[in-house]
């Protein structure tokens, strides 16, 4: 069965090659520093995912997406986008083909708390994988 093998958050994403590239990955507190006074800072970060497309769902679009919620189930933000895997010349019939997709990002969370990242194959809620993190502050003085 086609499905999202994992989803994992990362400082930085990398897909090339069939190969997934994290740096700091695997997190699930960000630490953000906020000057006093000043304005919530933006956060970069990367998402890596990975499909593992079943042999009968190869060459067909599958559709992918992705939402940042809050702890609430308040939408954020969202990517989304298709993916197509074929059947390579020589693999042995009925054999699962892996996708890996990466991408990053540059946020602004609203508040420090709780946040989700939520993906999806299609329309089916069955296929969606889940991790929860939090976003922390940490105050910092100005010039510093």
């Amino acid at each position: 069965m086609t499905h999202i093998e994992f989803l994992i958050l990362a400082n930085h994403a990398e897909a090339k090659d069939g190969m997934l590239n994290l740096l700091g990955g695997g997190w699930t507190d960000h630490w953000r520093q906020v000057p006093k006074g000043g304005p919530v800072p933006i956060s970069h970060f990367g998402v890596g995912v990975g499909v593992l497309i079943d042999w009968n769902d190869t060459n067909r679009p599958h559709h992918l997406t992705i939402r940042f919620e809050s702890d609430d189930g308040k939408e954020i933000g969202r990517v989304e986008g298709d993916l197509e895997v074929g059947r390579p010349a020589g693999v042995q019939a009925g054999s699962d083909q892996r996708a890996v997709l990466s991408f990053n990002g540059d946020f602004q969370w609203p508040a420090p708390g709780g946040y989700r990242i939520v993906a999806r194959l299609g329309d089916d809620p069955t296929s969606e994988k889940t991790v929860p993190f939090r976003v922390h502050d940490r105050p910092i003085e100005k010039g510093t």
